[in-house]
């Protein structure tokens, strides 16, 4: 017969219960703590890199509001600078123009007195003129 139930059945049977026991206590039980030690580190490792990730993007949110800022604050600095560049080129224009105005001021009082400084001894000298061209075109009136 192929399977008779005789004592080296049973002594198999407790041999096996024994190495059994023993695979559970000495190899099982010790590999069951070290994959739950393992699962538990990647578990904390995942959390750790959910974590970072959170806090990466809260950061980089960060870094864009500076950059933000920094950049309105910038284009303020550069407004204000081009009216200020605006208002100085305008009050210089302004003084040029009224110095310009002043030289042509002066301009004209110098040409109105020199004009006047002519016609002073005008009568005079159109008096003269007209007597030498009265003495040239008829000359027997003069002598």
């Amino acid at each position: 017969m192929f399977l008779s139930l005789d004592g080296t059945f049973w002594v198999q049977l407790i041999n096996f219960a024994i190495f059994f026991a023993l695979l559970n206590v000495v190899f099982l039980r010790s590999v069951g703590e070290a994959i739950r030690k393992r699962r538990a580190y990647i578990n904390a490792l995942a959390d750790d890199y959910s974590a970072f990730q959170a806090q990466a993007a809260d950061l980089r949110q960060k870094a864009e509001s500076v950059r933000a800022s920094a950049r309105r604050d910038a284009e303020l600095a550069i407004a204000k600078g081009r009216a200020e560049a605006s208002n100085r080129t305008a009050a210089l224009a302004g003084d040029y123009a009224k110095e310009a105005q002043a030289i042509v001021e002066r301009a004209h009082l110098d040409a109105e007195a020199e004009l006047d400084k002519a016609r002073v001894g005008e009568d005079r000298l159109v008096r003269s003129l007209a007597d030498d061209m009265l003495a040239r075109a008829v000359p027997e009136l003069v002598s």
